[in-house]
């Protein structure tokens, strides 16, 4: 079976709600998602690589990008069973400081913070960043080779592209990729799976 989904022109995040309607309404198959920009285009790979499948992308323009997803035996089962590394687990920070009270001493803590996650295993399996969070990952951070580290170990690193976009930060990012509210929201919705630091 094949669909094809037309997302040019829609905001973040239609077009991975689009494709994620269109991938779970068939049980194999090919779901093909027409983008018109950079970010769309990574939210929807993501979305593809995050449910375990194999996707391709086809750029027809500066303007135009087809994502090719493959529905189907998901490639991911045989990284599951790692034992002891990764948490299933989500941390969000929605400021570049921890706490309130000082915001000297919120930047201390957020540093020793991020460090000591990079000392203690399980890993969480993803970070997201949004709000002032979105600080954290971009040019200037004091934390910036911790969330390498991090990133290096398998740790997924996300930053909201509003955030980026907001503060005029989305050419400052220097680690991870960006996301979108849906993917925030999917992310974070289990209490019991995740943090909120801010």
């Amino acid at each position: 079976m094949k669909r094809e989904v037309d997302a040019r022109g829609e905001a973040c995040p239609k077009p991975v709600i689009m494709t994620k309607k269109a991938l779970d309404e068939i049980t194999d198959g090919v779901v093909i998602t027409i983008v018109d920009n950079e970010v769309a285009k990574e939210n929807v790979s993501k979305l593809a690589k995050s449910s375990g499948y194999e996707f391709e992308v086809d750029k027809k323009s500066d303007s135009e990008y087809y994502v090719q997803i493959i529905k189907g035996e998901s490639k991911e089962e045989a990284n599951v069973c790692i034992p002891d590394t990764f948490k299933d687990m989500t941390i969000a920070f929605s400021s570049s400081t921890m706490g309130e009270g000082s915001e000297e001493l919120g930047k201390i803590l957020m540093k020793s913070f991020i460090y000591t996650l990079t000392e203690s295993v399980p890993y969480p399996s993803t970070l997201v960043f949004y709000n002032g969070g979105v600080k954290l990952t971009c040019e200037g951070s004091e934390v910036l080779d911790d969330l390498k580290k991090l990133e290096e170990q398998g740790v997924e690193i996300l930053s909201c592209g509003t955030c980026l976009d907001f503060f005029k930060i989305q050419d400052k990012l220097q680690v991870g990729g960006v996301t979108n509210m849906y993917t925030i929201l999917e992310k974070i919705k289990n209490p019991t799976n995740n943090i909120i630091i801010g």
